[in-house]
């Protein structure tokens, strides 16, 4: 079920501050009603006793805003998060319309017979690029349903690769939606437990703005937030840590933006022995993080109020960010096994002050 969920919500373009079709595909598939707020986000509530916990993971996903149509009809863009603009040209992308169209065009790159020598390594930034979707003037391209601020992603792509793993668009965080979806049908069959608010959170990739106002108006006493951690398994990534794709789950215990954003999580002690039990318990293996560079909207929910208990856990991802993701499907059944016990052994009696 989740891999039929993550493959599903991958195909869906949701662009941060566009994810209305991703929400609809969300809903559409939880087993309770669900409610959204002015900022899009998506949530569904668990009734049940204190403390009160916020399980969330965001659905949107990084891309582009169209700023200029040329008069030959190509197209200007910024960016929308962080996309690596040194793997932008030659990929394909779709540009979403008011009307729910997608209309196909690929991120050009300069014919390699006309590259000079001096050009062959350079990395051209995002405002050099263009796209070209097939129009040849500028009316071509408004008459489509194409305009200044049109949302753009990677055309939505899925592969599946050996080993139970999968490649493709958004992996970031659609994985994570997967999983909450998963969680989501035991919560609706347990009996007794916390209560437990599924947030599917909007706008994380533009600055982290959706789950913080969720967790302001559902004042959890603990948060627990789903997201990518950083596979090192590959020989660019090996010295940055020891998580492996299909090494099971994982939970952060350091993270540090430290590139303008001068925010990370350093996760509740209580929480840290709460998964680490649970795992135990069910001899599952649990990978551990701790990185700079990397930044959830965690950072922000665990100011709110009074502060918030709050951890990181999640899945290895390869390739962050880039058009093609890869996870590995066991990772995210067991992150959800992980978390749905985790969660049912949440009492009353926890004791949530930083220190005794």
């Amino acid at each position: 079920m989740i891999a039929d969920d993550l493959k599903a919500l991958m195909r869906v373009p949701g662009l941060s501050g566009y994810e209305g079709r991703v929400a609809s595909e969300i809903a559409g598939r939880m087993p309770v009603p669900c409610r959204s707020d002015r900022m899009g986000n998506l949530i569904a509530t668990f009734p049940g006793t204190r403390p009160s916990v916020m399980l969330f993971t965001h659905m949107d996903q990084l891309g582009f805003v169209v700023r200029k149509i040329e008069a030959d009809g190509l197209i200007r863009v910024h960016r929308l998060g962080g996309v690596p603009e040194r793997a932008l040209p030659s990929q394909a992308v779709v540009l979403s319309t008011r009307d729910g169209r997608d209309i196909p065009g690929v991120l050009a790159n300069k014919s390699h017979h006309a590259t000079l020598p001096e050009e062959k390594h350079l990395v051209l930034s995002a405002p050099e690029l263009f796209i070209d979707a097939g129009h040849g003037t500028k009316a071509d391209v408004e008459a489509a349903g194409i305009s200044i601020g049109t949302p753009v992603t990677y055309a939505p792509n899925v592969i599946d690769l050996a080993g139970g793993r999968i490649a493709g668009t958004a992996v970031d965080d659609r994985a994570g939606c997967a999983v909450l979806l998963d969680v989501a049908r035991h919560l609706a069959e347990r009996h007794g437990g916390p209560t437990v608010h599924l947030v599917f959170s909007a706008q994380e990739e533009f600055n982290l703005r959706g789950a913080a106002v969720a967790a302001q108006s559902l004042e959890p006493a603990i948060a627990i937030q789903v997201d990518l951690m950083l596979a090192c398994d590959t020989p660019d990534m090996a010295h940055l840590g020891e998580m492996a794709l299909g090494g099971g789950p994982g939970m952060s215990l350091y993270s540090f933006h430290g590139r303008g954003t001068l925010n990370g999580v350093l996760p509740h002690p209580a929480l840290v022995s709460l998964f680490e039990d649970t795992a135990g318990a069910l001899d599952m293996s649990l990978q551990k993080s701790a990185q700079t560079g990397v930044l959830t909207d965690l950072s922000y929910v665990q100011l709110v109020g009074e502060g918030v208990a709050a951890i990181d856990v999640g899945f290895p991802i390869r390739y962050s960010h880039s058009s093609l993701e890869v996870c590995q499907i066991s990772d995210l059944e067991d992150l959800s096994h992980l978390l749905v016990e985790a969660i049912g052994r949440i009492k009353s009696g926890i004791h949530l002050e930083r220190w005794s």
